[in-house]
């Protein structure tokens, strides 16, 4: 195990503090960095995240606290658990204000709109080149209210530098949370964006009461999907059969605690967009990442009809029913025909 380190967790949503109770665990001094007075408030005085993670007690190696200076000083390593669309500020912010060089480590999924960029590529964009020394990603399947109650979980980590990949592993690693790690970053990072997509077209199944065959079906072939832009954006395909391919998909499609598929359940039961955004009270990243998936199969001219689909009803107003009798409709085909096509694509 590492030799203690104070480390810093910026963003105290559910995610970020369940990270910050792994690196307690692991006899870290852990400062936990939010905006919000009453959450970090609650954190110092009642050892709790209200909010985020109702009754689960923090350890009090856990510190919270608004100022960015107190929360950098001395830092080697910040954890960015910030959605998506505040990953670029929250980046311009920190490198503002650390004294010191620093690897950060990004544990969010999402591909930002426009841009096209992986959150990786956002932040190297952004941050100062003499403040930020390494990029790590942390992903896989792993909800934070599991983590939290301190259950089996294992995740990847994955970097241009393996170096730094590595030390944030050993920062990590105890008996209850694994970490892997994972040269492909690239695969990484769009395997953990691109399952929020069919996350949301799963909830939508499910809303709709069409039971497990359907969303058997759904998982494989948005799993092609997946593989299908991921290998022809760079990734190694044999990254979606592991833990931010297949392993994210199961635990997001299949859970409660996802927030993609609680989203998506709603509008299958008929809920308009906006009101299942407003309720959720937290970030649904699908919902964005479908845009970007979108442009980007279009950027690349890969079919990807699940994400055609699910775009057509966030942003066109399909009816969730007739989108996937169309999905059912398409043109026979031959399963082996992506198989032989991801294969090719990596030569």
């Amino acid at each position: 195990m590492e030799t203690q380190k104070k480390v810093t967790v910026a963003g105290a949503g559910s995610w970020g503090t369940a990270l910050a109770m792994v690196l307690a665990d692991n006899g870290h001094n852990v400062f936990v960095w939010g905006n919000n007075e009453k959450q970090i408030n609650d954190i110092n005085e009642n050892h709790m995240n209200s909010t985020y993670l109702p009754d689960i007690k923090l350890p009090e190696a856990i510190i919270g606290t608004t100022s960015l200076d107190e929360a950098l000083e001395g830092v080697e390593t910040v954890i960015l658990a910030v959605p998506t669309k505040a990953i670029r500020e929250v980046v311009k912010k920190i490198c503002a204000t650390a004294k010191q060089p620093i690897t950060i480590v990004h544990v969010s999924k999402g591909i930002e709109p426009d841009t096209l960029m992986r959150i990786s590529e956002m932040i190297e964009q952004d941050g100062d080149s003499n403040i930020l020394k390494d990029i790590v990603v942390l992903s896989g399947p792993s909800h934070a209210e599991e983590v939290s109650l301190r259950h089996p979980t294992t995740v990847s980590v994955s970097s241009k530098n393996m170096k730094a990949a590595e030390e944030i592993q050993d920062l990590f690693i105890n008996h209850n949370f694994r970490v892997y790690t994972n040269p492909d970053i690239i695969g990484v990072e769009i395997g953990a964006a691109l399952k929020n997509i069919i996350a949301l077209a799963a909830g939508i199944t499910d809303g709709l009461g069409y039971g497990d065959n359907a969303k058997a079906a759904l998982l494989t072939r948005g799993l092609a999907e997946i593989a299908r832009l991921g290998t022809v954006m760079g990734a190694n395909p044999l990254t979606f059969a592991g833990l931010t391919g297949i392993g994210d998909l199961i635990v997001t499609c299949t859970s409660v605690h996802s927030r993609n598929w609680r989203a998506g359940n709603m509008l299958g039961k008929g809920q308009k967009l906006e009101d299942v955004l407003n309720s959720m009270g937290m970030v649904v990243e699908g919902v964005r990442t479908t845009k970007a998936a979108y442009q980007l199969a279009e950027k690349y001219n890969v079919k990807m009809p699940i994400t055609m689909a699910l775009y057509n009803v966030l942003f066109n107003n399909q009816d969730v029913r007739s989108a996937v009798d169309a999905l059912m409709s398409r043109d026979r085909k031959s399963e082996m025909d992506d198989l032989v096509n991801i294969l090719q694509a990596t030569k």
